[in-house]
């Protein structure tokens, strides 16, 4: 018996008939099921326990939703693409039935992907708070938290100082999240066998408005500054509010996403495929 957990983006209801679909043809053969919401829930820590396998119903955001929920715990991730794009996803719907055996049958391999372990030391303390840690699989970003200001960053790389930043917003992205956020804001697209941290700015109002790639074991730590709030999002969800003296850790962690693939898979082809790319 296999324990297998449904992921469906409760938004698309075509996702809702595939994932009964697909459990009752997993009912009958004898595994069990069960779900969780994909858009607009909070993070069910009960949800991955005992799982063997998870089943992302829907794009590339119930595929980040998905590595929240099951990251920490090393379970591997079947993605189904019910979105628009699918950068994260293996198979397509009318495929989903036959990729489940596949994997059952033990006729598949796993990915893994680079982890952002990001971290908010609040303004006085010496230590992260515990509640705010969180693993991103594209990107943690600072950004204003109205409109009609920039965000002010001071950003320190292992422990010294760079140079302050101010931005519409600053992104700390990991491979896989370089053809994200990253990617809109002109930042370069690193194959996701990698492993790097991309800082990119948003917007910036200061000559330096470049990306830098650095090495998996920098820690970037940025600090709220200049009395203005600032916002952190995760993975394109609202993490925490900040104020000034507030620091965003991020390192590379040392957990690691696991994306089930059923073949060989081409990340230059990927590549031109999604972003429509001519041969010449």
């Amino acid at each position: 018996m296999t324990r297998i957990g449904f992921v469906v983006h409760d938004r698309r209801p075509e996702a809702g008939t595939l994932a009964a679909d697909l459990e009752r043809f997993l009912v009958a053969a004898g595994h069990t099921v069960r779900t969780a919401g994909a858009v607009g829930a909070g993070v069910d820590h009960t949800f991955v326990d005992g799982l063997d396998l998870v089943v992302s119903l829907g794009g590339d955001g119930t595929m980040l939703r998905s590595v929240e929920l099951v990251a920490g715990a090393g379970v591997p991730i079947l993605g189904v693409n019910l979105g628009q794009l699918g950068y994260l996803t293996e198979v397509e719907p009318d495929a989903a039935a036959g990729a489940l055996q596949r994997v059952l049958d033990g006729d598949y391999t796993v990915h893994h992907r680079m982890l952002l372990d990001v971290s908010v030391v609040r303004a006085g303390a010496s230590e992260p708070d515990p509640a705010l840690r969180v693993l991103a699989l594209n990107e943690a970003v600072l950004e204003r938290a109205g409109s009609g200001h920039t965000v002010r960053l001071d950003v320190r790389i292992d422990g010294s100082v760079f140079t302050p930043y101010e931005a519409d917003a600053l992104i700390v992205a990991t491979p896989t999240g370089s053809t994200a956020y990253a990617f809109s804001a002109r930042g370069p697209i690193i194959a996701p066998d990698h492993d790097a941290l991309l800082l990119t700015p948003v917007s910036p109002h200061m000559l330096f408005d470049r990306s830098l790639v650095l090495g998996p074991a920098s820690v970037v730590e940025l600090e709220v500054t200049g009395g203005r709030k600032a916002t952190l999002t995760v993975d394109g969800r609202i993490h925490a509010g900040l104020l000034d003296g507030d620091v965003v850790r991020c390192t590379a962690a040392t957990e690691r996403a696991q994306l089930i693939r059923l073949g060989p898979r081409d990340f230059h082809r990927i590549l031109k495929l999604k972003f429509g790319l001519r041969d010449r």
